[in-house]
């Protein structure tokens, strides 16, 4: 953010400097979180030929260098640490290090100083990084007792990545790190208002939790105007002990607003709105499952206040239960296959900083342009929302990529901003593509997909969700099945029923449960007869995937074997094998006539059981839908994208708020 007034800095020439970035370290409670925050050692650079720039392969291409264990019992403060005597800590990391080309490439910053407060002897050496990962040394002074030490930073050769960051040795006594921050030269400016939204559902404690962590920190509840919990469960935040103190320590900027439970976007529609009507500059939109880095917010803010035009800035998303890994760094839509993609060939899901530090990965080093962000945290203008609306009215499920890929289409770019972040429950316990969340995954993807693919029949879109169809019917997840049916039959009615399904089709999903042996599960594994295989696998082999060639004239049998061929009379008394979770194989499932599977939280398992008849009836069912689809889709296309204004108005939502929120006294 644009810091509080006292925090800006003059010159001997009176000229002022106002801080982009406060160098910070974890909290005491967090210390698992350090290597986000500091590293230690020398760290060599990637390996690049001095001809051409290539960078070597394998093993040859970066090393690890000298770090050591971070001494967590060193720092003395969230801005303050110690470097013990003839030891190196480098700040060149995840939450320190100045994402340079990121401030070149979207904001009005052309020059940044790096303002280091030290006591001790030692000295601060500043490094800077290319967009190939390439590490280079930039400067060095040495420091003697009390000092504060600058360097001017020109933002010119990052066009394509690059980051600054810097270096603390300390000679043969301590040296202490008092406070470090990357600086602008420019004029006071006011800065912007946030709304912070956080939409919850039956999550009270990390909702609490949240709201503990800003009420600790009152430099991050300076720029919210108001802090807004949407909470849409049945177990109330405002009913959880120790609620009426964090109330009190928000300094009445805490609003609750109850309404149905009308999904993440009804939630976060709900906090634009707010927003907007507020009189706020921006809408801060937080998951509810998340643990907030509260300086996050004021990053978020100081950068997107300096953007050359309104953009949404996001923050990433580290894994809760694995605080050193990063989920992505940032997300594009496949325009042909409408599904999220990686912008960069070498970019990795779930890279953990233990592993390989931001010096040591060279992919980190190249700026990411992304098409969204994910609604974890976000941070969007609401200039941006008067202008496009709010969300589409889908309940859960692409709901942000759809709107950064609406805002993109009207100019307004989205950054996925380093150094800015929540951790937040991975998916790797998670499988969203199973059950209930099926039917939203399939519609919403789908809407999206005719609002916005560039194609003109959606490109993949319509096949793969054939595919989709066929694997989860020969893997007997019928319940499934049936919700992805559900969901094709919404598509073809258009858009202007989507605001009457928040309240109610995630109720209609549920109820068929009890329909459907796969969609059923059991805590205890004896619940279930023990497994038995009549028939070996051929030749003691098991099962293995189809190759690529192989793949259609496989499918097609496995077809006809699961229409066609009986069910073996001991499968309907016993399951044939109990599969886990991470075993659970379409390919594999399709040779089975019956399998107790776990779920992927490893808290139940259901008993999966072939059935000729409703394979039959759903295949039949799920072409002719998908067919209908792809054949329809110029006119469903105009449909959806002539509805997209009304549907996202804010007269509509607040007709949806009304209808489905308690009234205040």
């Amino acid at each position: 953010m644009s810091m509080p007034s006292g925090s800006e800095h003059k010159n001997d020439d009176g000229e002022t400097w106002q801080p982009l970035q406060r160098v910070i370290l974890p909290n005491p409670s967090d210390l698992d979180t350090a290597p986000l925050y500091v590293d230690t050692g020398s760290a060599m650079s990637v390996q690049l030929n001095t001809m051409d720039g290539s960078a070597a392969q394998g093993d040859q291409a970066y090393s690890s260098g000298s770090a050591k264990e971070v001494h967590a019992e060193d720092f003395r403060s969230r801005r303050s640490t110690s470097v013990r005597p003839g030891e190196r800590v480098s700040f060149g990391t995840y939450f320190n290090a100045f994402p340079a080309s990121y401030w070149r490439r979207w904001t009005t910053v052309e020059e940044v100083r790096l303002s280091v407060s030290t006591s001790g002897r030692g000295g601060v050496s500043v490094y800077k990084s290319n967009a190939r990962g390439s590490l280079q040394h930039v400067e060095t002074q040495r420091v003697i007792g009390s000092a504060v030490t600058t360097f001017d930073l020109s933002l010119k050769p990052f066009g394509d990545g690059g980051w600054y960051w810097f270096d603390l040795v300390a000679g043969s006594e301590e040296f202490v790190l008092n406070e470090a921050e990357w600086q602008a030269s420019e004029e006071s400016r006011p800065s912007g208002l946030i709304t912070l939204e956080i939409t919850t559902l039956n999550k009270p404690d990390f909702c609490l939790n949240n709201l503990q962590i800003l009420a600790g920190n009152p430099e991050a509840l300076e720029p919210l105007k108001e802090i807004l919990v949407v909470d849409q469960g049945t177990q109330k935040v405002a009913d959880q002990p120790g609620f009426a103190e964090v109330e009190s320590a928000l300094q009445g900027k805490l609003r609750i607003i109850n309404q149905a439970n009308l999904g993440g976007s009804g939630g976060f529609a709900r906090g634009m709105y707010e927003a907007v009507e507020n009189g706020s500059d921006y809408a801060l939109l937080l998951d509810d499952d998340v643990v907030i880095e509260p300086e996050s917010i004021a990053r978020l803010l100081t950068f997107a206040d300096r953007c050359k035009s309104p953009t949404i800035v996001g923050g990433h998303m580290f894994d809760l239960y694995n605080r050193t890994v990063l989920h992505t760094f940032g997300e594009t839509v496949n325009p042909w296959r409408f599904q999220p993609d990686q912008p960069l060939a070498e970019q990795t899901l779930g890279h953990d900083f233990v592993r390989s530090s931001l010096r040591q990965t060279p992919w980190l080093h190249r700026r990411v342009d992304v098409d969204y962000n994910g609604w974890w945290m976000c941070l969007i203008p609401t200039a941006v929302i008067r202008d496009i609306g709010l969300s589409l009215p889908v309940f859960i499920k692409w709901d942000d990529a759809e709107y950064g890929l609406r805002a993109k289409s009207a100019g307004y770019p989205t950054v996925s901003m380093p150094g800015s972040a929540v951790w937040h429950v991975s998916w790797i316990d998670k499988d969203d593509l199973v059950g209930w969340q099926a039917y939203f995954h399939t519609r919403n993807r789908m809407i999206a997909a005719l609002i916005h693919s560039p194609y003109d029949h959606g490109g993949r879109v319509v096949r793969e969700s054939g595919y989709m169809d066929i694997k989860h019917l020969i893997s007997m997840q019928y319940y499934t099945a049936r919700g992805r049916i559900m969901a094709l039959q919404d598509v073809l009615k258009g858009p202007d029923q989507l605001h009457d399904l928040l309240p109610t089709k995630l109720t209609d999903i549920r109820s068929m449960v009890k329909n459907y042996p796969d969609s059923q599960f059991e805590a205890d594994p004896d619940a279930f007869p023990p497994p038995r295989m009549d028939k070996p696998p051929r030749r003691g082999q098991g099962f293995r995937a189809p190759s690529y060639t192989t793949l259609v004239p496989w499918a097609a049998k496995v077809l006809a074997r699961q229409l066609s061929k009986p069910i073996a009379p001991s499968s309907k008394e016993r399951p044939q094998a109990f599969v886990a979770h991470q075993d659970n194989k379409w390919w594999r499932m399709a040779q089975y006539d019956s399998a107790v599977v776990s779920n992927a939280e490893g808290s139940g398992a259901s008993w999966y059981q072939r059935d000729p008849r409703q394979l039959r009836l759903m295949l039949t069912e799920a072409g002719r839908l998908n067919a209908e689809i792809l054949r329809n889709w110029p006119k469903l296309r105009a449909q959806y994208r002539a509805a997209l204004p009304e549907i996202t108005s804010f007269e509509a939502w607040k007709k949806t708020f009304e209808a489905h929120s308690e009234k205040s006294d």
